[in-house]
């Protein structure tokens, strides 16, 4: 691709710098719309004269619309919009970034979309979107049992997926934990219902407590519903999981003040699977749960964690640290950047 490129550049010198220019324009409106000329402009570092120009040649061709709020993408610059996305990291140098990651994390892939979540929320649909894509890659024709955790970042991947991933499937979606006690959309039971419902897959759910305890968890573990959705999270040919800071986490969960002072005290950094655990990937706290459990990861065809932004990136790279070599990590440059800072390979 770069090498055709390089042959048309031959012929229309500036053709990068167009493709470029018009590309982050759509970024930005597609990021922010509906948005100004003035703002889209100085995150640009361009004129509004240049800008003018530019987006009126975008809008002649049907890929921006304008209104008094300003502009927006229609839904076929949208379309446009994430073809282009995934052909400038081609051009960019986005998959040797990939392969760098996956080489340094030791780790069968990387998809790394461009920008920073911390920085613009709605990058969190790309990332939901390249793990939608990546799924399809990865699973194979027939019946596929997929265990998904909860969390905000497993929400945004349920959002994005559609019909297609059905094709040639029947695709069977169970919580791989309980999760009564936190807010009800962000439950691995409501996001495997999601995700059935958007694909037009099955799902089962697991109305447990996530943190139990050792006297309670027992009992549960034989009773017939819980047991019956319990086989089929050990059957998953596939699982899907996010990585949560571990400040953030503790709180959410309602941990008392003791827990949170171990997790501070033994330098937690990131939590998956109801583990805390340290920079170097070591457990410092572990909550008994109900449900698939992370040394169980190595036996699952399919591994997929999807998180981002740089201020998740120690959290990451700590847990992708002890993941299965098998398992593909969905993130941005926030995350990645971050963690290969100073790295040579």
């Amino acid at each position: 691709m770069q090498n055709v490129l390089s042959v048309i550049e031959e012929v229309i010198p500036d053709i990068m710098y167009k493709l470029q220019n018009r590309y982050q324009i759509l970024r930005n409106v597609f990021l922010l719309g509906p948005v100004g000329r003035r703002v889209v402009s100085e995150r640009m570092g361009i004129t509004e004269r240049v800008l003018r120009t530019e987006s009126e040649g975008l809008k002649k061709q049907g890929l921006i619309k304008t209104s008094k709020m300003g502009m927006e993408l229609t839904e076929k610059g949208e379309a446009v919009y994430h073809q282009l996305d995934q052909l400038m990291g081609q051009l960019l140098g986005m998959k040797e970034k990939e392969k760098k990651l996956a080489s340094y994390l030791e780790i069968e892939h990387c998809v790394i979309i461009s920008g920073d979540v911390d920085e613009q929320s709605k990058l969190h649909e790309e990332m939901g979107r390249a793990a939608v894509e990546a799924l399809d890659f990865l699973l194979p024709e027939g019946t596929n049992i997929i265990a998904v955790m909860g969390g905000t970042t497993m929400a945004e991947v349920a959002n994005q997926m559609n019909e297609t991933l059905s094709r040639k499937r029947k695709l069977m979606f169970v919580p791989a934990r309980g999760g009564l006690g936190e807010s009800v959309d962000i439950q691995a039971n409501s996001i495997s219902a999601l995700m059935a419902q958007k694909t037009g897959g099955e799902n089962r759910v697991l109305y447990v407590p996530e943190q139990v305890s050792v006297e309670t968890y027992k009992p549960l573990l034989q009773e017939p519903g819980i047991k019956k959705t319990l086989k089929l999270v050990d059957d998953a040919n596939c699982v899907l999981y996010g990585i949560g800071d571990a400040k953030l986490m503790a709180e959410r969960r309602g941990m008392n003040e003791e827990v949170l002072a171990l997790i501070e005290t033994k330098a937690a950094v990131g939590e998956a699977y109801g583990e805390f655990y340290n920079q170097s990937g070591g457990v410092v706290y572990k909550i008994p749960r109900i449900g698939l459990q992370s040394d169980k990861l190595a036996d699952i065809a399919s591994v997929m964690v999807v998180a981002g932004g740089k201020s998740k990136a120690k959290a990451i790279e700590a847990h992708i640290k002890k993941a299965p070599r098998h398992t593909w990590l969905i993130t941005d440059e926030g995350a990645a950047n971050e963690i290969l800072t100073g790295i040579t390979l």
